[in-house]
């Protein structure tokens, strides 16, 4: 009898810590990692939380004091179970320490305080050409020498994701210049790489694979293009399009850029999505100075960045609106701005869900697609209608630059 008192106890115990642990582990993963808020506004600050958790900002303020100074750390507290109104001073990055019970510490909070924008919703289909800093490795391979044997020189030694950027000493700006200097470079050749971001230097053994050439069996690509779609403009020309970063398409890493340019682009028929099939928009690029709407300037895991120029600005004239943070989205029905069937209009949507700690920073809004004229033309969203990124071969448009063995 006193065993089994003993086990009902250590149920009774265990289950107690069990359910503290989870709910634990589930307020501290609704609270976001980052809130942002408007600069110089009074707002609604409501994250949806059931539970009442403290939030601590501490501010830096500066007083003068005897003619001195001095740097003081004032304390605001939130209580992030409730609604709350947030009056903002300037823009600027703060942090906010949630704890549980005021005793058990949750997480750190990142606060942006940013000022206010008004972007013009694009929602139009645009060329991207994409050049990356340095030639990209997409793998390895074996070569065949001219003694019949298979060789694999650059094994273990260049990796998936490195960008070569100099030959012996000399800058490569493309795959071109990397084969002259490899067949230029005798037995073998030191490659100066660029890897996560530091510079390494390995000797390759080069393969003499013909009369006047050798290989050292690399896979690369120098460049990338494709269709998307431009999201918003600013009221600077600056925009932002896609949503996600140009990862390359064998490697799944983000593409490092040393330039890039959007051009016009047709769409020639949309493929309708269905369970399973995401569909995709296809059309031909015109790559030509005349089609040239602006430059990219940022490769980012959000999306790609850049100046429009005064072609594409003329094409895209809107209304500014104010931006809504994160937080402000309410589920319910909504528009989405999209080209489709050569028309650039809104449509409607209902927003399902909005997830505030969503661990990809570029997604947390779930959506269905109710708009009738829309689900007839593509049966729902389709790649490249608002983030994706396709590749294009049609004849009209300049022949895809693909991977090269070196």
């Amino acid at each position: 009898m006193e065993e089994y008192r003993r086990f009902l106890w250590k149920l009774l115990f265990g289950g107690i810590a069990f359910t503290f642990i989870y709910s634990y582990v589930c307020i501290r993963n609704t609270i976001p990692d980052e809130i942002n808020l408007v600069a110089g506004s009074e707002q609604e600050l409501d994250l949806n939380i059931p539970f009442h958790v403290d939030g601590e900002i501490r501010i830096p303020v500066v007083e003068a004091s005897g003619g001195r100074e001095e740097a003081l750390r004032e304390k605001v507290h939130f209580n992030l179970g409730n609604s709350c109104k947030v009056i903002t001073g300037e823009s600027g990055n703060y942090q906010m320490r949630c704890s549980l019970l005021g005793i058990f510490h949750l997480k750190d909070v990142d606060i942006n305080v940013i000022q206010q924008k008004k972007l013009i919703p694009v929602g139009q289909p645009i060329g991207i050409y994409m050049k990356t800093e340095g030639v990209m490795v997409i793998g390895t391979g074996e070569v065949k020498g001219m003694d019949g044997m298979s060789y694999e020189p650059a094994y273990n030694l260049v990796r998936s994701g490195d960008y070569i950027e100099q030959v012996n000493g000399e800058t490569v700006y493309n795959k071109r210049e990397l084969v002259e200097k490899v067949n230029d470079a005798g037995e073998e050749a030191i490659l100066t790489l660029r890897r996560n971001g530091e510079h390494i230097k390995v000797k390759v053994k080069c393969i003499k694979t013909s009369g006047d050439e050798q290989k050292m069996g690399v896979w690369v690509r120098d460049n990338t293009q494709g269709i998307g779609t431009v999201t918003y403009v600013d009221e600077n020309g600056r925009f932002g399009a896609l949503g996600h970063g140009i990862n390359d398409v064998d490697t799944g890493k983000l593409m490092e850029l040393e330039e890039g340019s959007l051009y016009t682009t047709e769409i020639m028929s949309v493929m309708k999505g269905s369970a399973g099939n995401p569909g995709a928009l296809e059309g031909v690029i015109y790559y030509d100075s005349e089609s040239e709407r602006g430059t990219i300037t940022e490769n980012t895991e959000c999306g790609i960045f850049g100046q429009a120029n005064e072609a594409f600005l003329q094409e895209t004239q809107g209304e500014a609106l104010p931006i809504c943070l994160k937080q402000e989205i309410q589920k319910g029905k909504a528009y989405i701005r999209c080209t489709v069937d050569g028309i650039t209009d809104n449509f409607e949507v209902e927003i399902m869900e909005v997830r505030l700690n969503e661990a990809e920073i570029n997604k947390g809004i779930v959506l269905r697609v109710t708009d009738e004229r829309l689900l007839a033309i593509t049966g729902g969203i389709v790649q490249g209608m608002f983030t994706s990124y396709n590749g294009s071969n049609n004849r009209k448009a300049r022949k895809i630059k693909g991977f090269l063995m070196f």
